[in-house]
């Protein structure tokens, strides 16, 4: 056992996964029984293709072979289907061998409507052909292949390939019995990220979500191979992905993966949860399905950490069946909406509640059925990928004994520190904030996705309203209706940015004769044009029972800061600065800002908030004031409140200025077509009202302070009576206010030194909030948005107070003039520690 293959067992034993993969000797039962587990998921069963729930996807199954069955006998020379020409474009290979895996998978899948595909062996002789004919021209000369986009020939051709022979397993046996072995030889050599023709667990590609889509393919190559202990080394390494990550004690330097408090990273640096954090947890509960019943692992062992996924990752960034933008990274530029993202995660969820047992498998069946009783669009099982899984979910939803009930608490606030993301929910509304940090990425842009990524990690909001359809107030149209830097929520300078196949012709930055080696894959690339991250530490913030506080100081990006090191045609843009503070309550969001401005001189905008309407819906913008006299927009004034309402949605947000310069309020029609904020995107104009509250600064302004409460469903009588919060501080220092009602006071301290904010004294960069409480109780929770300090001390002016109980970590003392709380914040990572004091 080499060194690397000790660490790994030792992270397993640690995270006590180890135990999943048992130490007998599978057998062929076991072998066999994987392999048509396979086959069960993607093809389904007789008994489950019976059902008349799976009559829509059977119905695609067989059309999406038929179209390709006529693209192969339409072909012309050299094509092995129609128009679909091979050689330099590895997208294309790899759509070949998907095209050819959806044929074999109609040849598997009982019940199709046609009746003649099913079993149809003259269909599996052309489809075995494709498979000899693409490795011959296209694929086995190693020398030849390995072009572009690694991810295909490493992961996706990998997958087709791998399906593809497990589906027609003992058609290959009989027709090309040496095929499979040929093909599993050739996809080990184009591993080459990896070491020997196999995963390398050190590598930046072999992580995450693609180390899940590698293993599995390696699963069932190992099976068709009866390979057992090429099985087992699989599976092994796929138990690194359920590993909780611990950015104090890395495994093989990855960051990759899911987090303490629900956060999920991919490349290192991104938010993800909505995408690879979608991917992985489809792959890993489709593996456990595959190994149900078999030998090769225990997979119970692992559900109850896949639940933990579910509960602290998904459910609280999906709202009414929609995927929230602030965890898809490039995603957000893709036209599939977040009803379809949430699509995939409940048949995720239906497959893990199959595998689960007793309250745990309740937990995840009455959540399928929340988010399908709580959705705004009808969730369509006919695009689930298996048969099985409809059935499975038609059950759920019959089951008269299963409740609907969500994962998460209808008013809770997460704090998910670990990938700078901050999620704020009560039953009418969701709020969603975007950070950014030396430790997390402002942004992601990729093979031409996400065009205009600029400021989406800036303080970006989304505040999504209940009842709404999601669709008609974000994503693909959100980012193409409203302008990057014009985002929610965003203090942007005043400029023109162009995206980099703009700047460059393609769709990534090429040097690689450049000591920084700028090629399509490498580490440069993504430091510095896919996902930069920023150059400032505090971003975080604390969590009080359903409240929170949440701050960041905006920063230029390494890109900007490196502009010394990297070559003379490459462009880097300079940030506008602001240091920011969210507040989070039951009615309003709370938001200061302060250092506003740039320090090039240029002008500057903040977004208050930016939201769109389809073109015939009638929106009215009414306000006051700071006088007294009423207003309505669009115009620019010294506004006291304003209210924007969309009748047709019949949804409304309520802004209260509580110290702010002229708003300008702008409702405009904008036509835009979806190819500005993705090249693949169809040509398609969009048309939307676009209404922005901003303030701006003209170039060369004095720095600016702003302070405003978002009021989701406010009427005109609440926005005029409004007073629920005083501001008690406001500076690139501090920033704190008071909720008379609530009795809480919300502090976040930016710098050195001690900070004075009412009852509560901070020795340095911290987040707090202290909430009074009837009966003399005092709740209390601080955090280090920095998660660079080792000890947070505040000092609770007033009549000394004893604590109740508190969290680990936490001391009381009583001092003269007050209570004096140190907590240890070492290694903590932003988390929030809590205590309940009394006198």
């Amino acid at each position: 056992m080499d060194l690397t293959r000790r660490r790994l067992l030792s992270v397993l034993a640690a995270a006590g996964l180890l135990s999943a993969v048992p130490v007998r000797a599978a057998s062929a039962a076991d072998r066999e029984r994987l392999l048509a587990n396979v086959v069960a998921v993607f093809a389904g069963t007789t008994r489950s293709n019976a059902r008349p729930e799976t009559q829509a996807r059977l119905a695609a199954v067989e059309r999406a072979a038929r179209d390709r069955l006529k693209a192969m006998d339409d072909a012309g020379p050299g094509e092995l289907f129609d128009g679909l020409v091979l050689g330099t474009d590895e997208a294309r290979l790899n759509t070949a061998f998907r095209h050819l895996y959806e044929i074999a998978l109609a040849t598997r899948t009982p019940h199709l409507p046609g009746g003649d595909l099913y079993g149809n062996t003259t269909v599996q002789h052309r489809v075995v052909d494709g498979l000899v004919w693409l490795h011959e021209r296209y694929y086995g000369d190693q020398a030849k292949g390995y072009y572009g986009n690694w991810f295909h020939w490493e992961i996706g051709i990998s997958q087709h390939v791998s399906r593809t022979l497990v589906l027609l397993a003992d058609t290959v046996r009989a027709y090309r019995p040496e095929l499979a072995r040929t093909y599993v030889a050739s996809m080990d050599a184009y591993l080459r990220n990896g070491v020997d023709g196999d995963v390398d667990l050190d590598s930046r590609f072999h992580t995450g979500a693609n180390l899940a889509d590698i293993t599995t393919n390696r699963v069932l190559q190992g099976a068709l191979l009866a390979d057992d202990a090429r099985v087992r080394k699989a599976l092994t390494d796929q138990l690194t992905v359920f590993a909780t990550v611990d950015p104090y004690d890395l495994k093989h330097g990855v960051t990759d993966g899911y987090y303490a408090d629900g956060s999920f990273l991919q490349h290192a640096s991104v938010a993800y949860t909505g995408a690879y954090g979608k991917g992985l947890l489809t792959r890993v509960v489709q593996t456990l399905t595959f190994l149900d019943g078999t030998g090769f692992a225990h997979g119970e062992d692992l559900v109850p950490v896949v639940l933990r996924w579910v509960r602290d990752g998904f459910a609280p960034v999906i709202f009414e069946g929609w995927m929230m933008e602030i965890v898809k990274g490039r995603a957000v530029s893709r036209t599939d909406s977040g009803y379809t993202d949430v699509a995939a995660v409940v048949e995720a969820v239906t497959d893990l509640a199959a595998l689960a047992r007793g309250a745990d498998a309740t937990a995840l069946k009455g959540y399928v059925k929340h988010v399908r009783e709580t959705s705004r669009a009808a969730l369509d099982p006919g695009r689930f990928v298996s048969p099985v899984s409809v059935v499975r979910y038609a059950d759920i939803v019959a089951d008269a004994s299963v409740p609907a009930r969500d994962l998460n608490p209808a008013a809770r606030c997460v704090a998910f520190n670990a990938m700078d993301r901050t999620v704020h929910r009560r039953p009418g509304y969701a709020f969603a904030l975007a950070r950014s940090s030396d430790r997390i990425s402002k942004y992601e842009y990729m093979n031409g996705e996400n065009l205009l990524p600029w400021f989406q990690g800036e303080g970006a909001h989304y505040l999504y309203l209940a009842g709404q359809d999601q669709t008609a107030a974000f994503g693909v149209d959100y980012f193409t209706a409203v302008p990057p830097h014009g985002l929610a929520g965003v203090t942007a300078p005043v400029e023109r940015r162009r995206s980099v196949p703009e700047l460059y012709g393609k769709p990534y930055y090429d040097n690689p004769g450049h000591p920084l080696r700028f090629t399509p894959s490498s580490a440069s690339q993504n430091t510095y044009v896919y996902f930069p991250r920023g150059t400032h530490r505090f971003s975080g913030g604390a969590v009080l029972g359903a409240y929170g506080a949440a701050g960041m100081v905006q920063s230029d990006d390494v890109a900007h800061r490196d502009r010394a090191l990297l070559p003379d045609d490459f462009v880097t843009w300079r940030n506008a600065s602001a240091t920011k503070s969210w507040f989070l309550f039951d009615e309003e969001v709370v938001v200061l800002a302060a250092g506003v401005g740039d320090g090039a001189g240029r002008a500057v905008t903040t977004t208050v908030d930016a939201r769109i309407s389809a073109p015939g819906d009638r929106v009215s913008l009414t306000g006051a004031l700071r006088d007294g006299r009423p207003w309505s927009g669009p115009g620019t004034g010294r506004l006291a409140w304003l209210r924007w309402a969309d009748a047709g949605q019949g949804t409304a947000v309520g802004y209260v200025f509580l110290d702010t310069p002229p708003v300008r309020v702008a409702l405009d029609e904008v036509t835009r077509s979806r190819r500005a904020v993705r090249t693949a995107n169809p040509d398609t104009p969009v048309t939307r009202q676009v209404f922005a509250a901003r303030v701006e600064q003209e170039a060369g302004a004095a720095r600016a302070r702003l302070a405003y409460a978002l009021l989701p469903h406010a009427d005109e009588a609440r926005l005029r009576s409004y007073g629920a919060v005083e501001v008690l501080a406001n500076s690139r220092a501090l920033q704190a206010v008071a909720h008379q009602e609530l009795n809480l006071t919300a502090v976040n301290s930016f710098t050195r030194g001690r900070h004075d904010a009412g009852p509560v004294r901070v020795d340095g960069p911290a987040s707090v909030l202290v909430r009074g409480r009837h009966g003399g109780r005092t709740t209390v929770a601080v955090s280090d948005p920095t998660t660079a300090r080792s000890t947070v001390t505040v000092l609770l002016r007033g009549r000394p107070l004893r604590p109740v109980d508190a969290d680990d970590g936490v001391r009381v003392r009583a001092v003269p003039g007050g209570t004096r709380i140190d907590v240890t914040t070492h290694h903590a990572y932003g988390r929030s520690f809590t205590l309940t004091l009394r006198p």
